[in-house]
């Protein structure tokens, strides 16, 4: 191939570059249409609130009677979980550890989101005043990632 030859494949080329290149620089993008979104407010939580402040117990409730068996349930932001649950602990009036279980999140916990959680507790030998202790899960073991939620109940 002669030397003309190629110098008309240099400038195809060129002109096939500057082509493209005007295309994917200059040529402004389509905009999306705006998307349907839930109706329903949402809750930006205030990063200064602790964790602690954003659970939810919807069972037992404060200064509930139960049974030697009990469930817990309610809702927790996702931080407060590590892979799907975290550690709940029964203390008597002396704060003693009479019991414990693992709560389990209902949902997807990797959210900063309200996740639902529920656990069953049996606690043997024991009635009388006692404390629902839920334990921020932490495995770092720093303690400022320490955090967590008392209700107080009777245990029949």
């Amino acid at each position: 191939m002669s030397t003309r030859g190629w110098w008309g494949i240099i400038l195809l080329l060129t002109a096939v570059i500057i082509a493209l290149a005007w295309v994917l620089f200059a040529v402004p993008s389509p905009v999306e249409a705006p998307t349907a979104t839930s109706t329903s407010p949402t809750t930006t939580p205030d990063p200064d609130q602790p964790l602690s402040a954003r659970v939810i117990v919807t069972s037992p409730k404060a200064n509930a009677t139960v049974g030697k068996t009990l469930v817990v349930s309610g809702s927790a932001p996702g931080p407060w979980f590590f892979e799907a649950s975290f550690p709940i602990k029964i203390v008597d009036g002396d704060n003693d550890f009479i019991g414990n279980g693992i709560a389990q999140a209902q949902g997807e916990w990797m959210t900063t989101e309200q996740v639902t959680f529920t656990s069953v507790i049996t606690i043997e030998n024991y009635s009388g005043p006692a404390t629902v202790v839920l334990l921020r899960d932490n495995p770092s073991g720093m303690p400022e990632n320490d955090d967590s939620v008392s209700i107080p109940i009777v245990i029949q």
